[in-house]
């Protein structure tokens, strides 16, 4: 089978384990920098270019691993190999759905997932009452696109919410802010969840200075055997978004688990050091069984 990761490196940690475990498998793989590609729409059939070669037919699927920076082009890139017939691991849809946490925490209040109490608005002048919606601080403060928990702010008094909150109005930047849920103890749990199957879970703790568990932040991890509510939201959440493979980001609260985020492109190394679990080579057995598939 032809596979393409879409990174922009192959010094990506995870995007170097998926070529390795794909050419283990006995498949060829290329990486495509969707950064360097190109649609042609108009006369005769759409066309994606990487620089100048025509990468149209090359490739059975592709497995996307798009950057914050570049969604919008990414996305359109996953969306020409979907018309062309390609399969992906990722819709193009569930991508941008995503990387929006506002977006993806509208469709969760929607199908009945439980999150934190959340508010969003673009309104400086009642950010007093946007407050008050959520019990008062402290509260999280959070870009609405960000990642690897940048742009996440804990305001510990209404004062310093105030002036965080009204900071970034004026800056016309999208946020959200969310209740601080003190008991999860700066702990979140990733579950890795590939097809129709969680494969990977592992708990991170921030260390005493940060209060965000990401792993990228050196938040320390361990391999943990996920509750049968906490698997029902990874799995019904990563179907509601349209995503084949994907990391979905959990808090234990008094009124139990709740969904904070899922990512279309999850990290691997992370969780494949903490559970020792080859995550990579789920990833390419599913596209084998549904690569294939499309094909016949």
């Amino acid at each position: 089978m032809n596979i393409a990761i879409l990174s922009v490196s192959l010094n990506v940690h995870s995007t170097k384990r998926i070529v390795e475990e794909a050419q283990r498998a006995g498949h060829y793989v290329e990486l495509i920098d969707h950064t360097k590609c190109s649609v042609k729409l108009g006369e005769g059939n759409p066309k994606i270019y990487m620089g100048e070669d025509d990468v149209t037919d090359e490739f059975d699927a592709i497995i996307p691993r798009i950057g914050a920076k570049v969604t919008r082009h990414g996305a359109a890139i996953v969306k020409q190999f979907e018309v062309n017939g390609v399969f992906s691991t990722a819709r193009s849809l569930g991508i941008t759905r995503a990387r929006n946490k506002v977006r993806t925490l509208q469709i969760m209040a929607r199908k009945g997932i439980p999150i934190p109490e959340t508010v969003f608005s673009i309104n400086p002048d009642n950010i007093e009452e946007q407050i008050k919606l959520l019990g008062g601080p402290p509260v999280i403060i959070k870009l609405q696109e960000g990642t690897h928990g940048l742009g996440v702010i804990l305001a510990e008094s209404k004062k310093s919410a105030k002036s965080i909150i009204d900071t970034f109005y004026k800056m016309d930047t999208s946020i959200l802010i969310q209740k601080y849920i003190e008991e999860a103890n700066g702990e979140d749990i990733r579950i890795i969840v590939v097809g129709s199957r969680v494969v990977a879970s592992m708990k991170r703790k921030s260390d005493l200075d940060d209060f965000r568990s990401n792993v990228h932040r050196g938040a320390e991890t361990e391999a943990i055997n996920p509750t049968a509510k906490e698997r029902y939201i990874a799995l019904n959440a990563t179907k509601y978004l349209g995503l084949g493979v994907a990391g979905v980001d959990l808090i234990r609260s008094k009124k139990g688990p709740l969904l904070i985020e899922v990512n279309a492109s999850p990290g691997l190394k992370g969780v494949e050091g903490a559970t020792g679990i080859n995550v990579a080579a789920h990833i390419v057995k599913f596209v084998e069984r549904n690569a294939f598939r499309r094909r016949k």
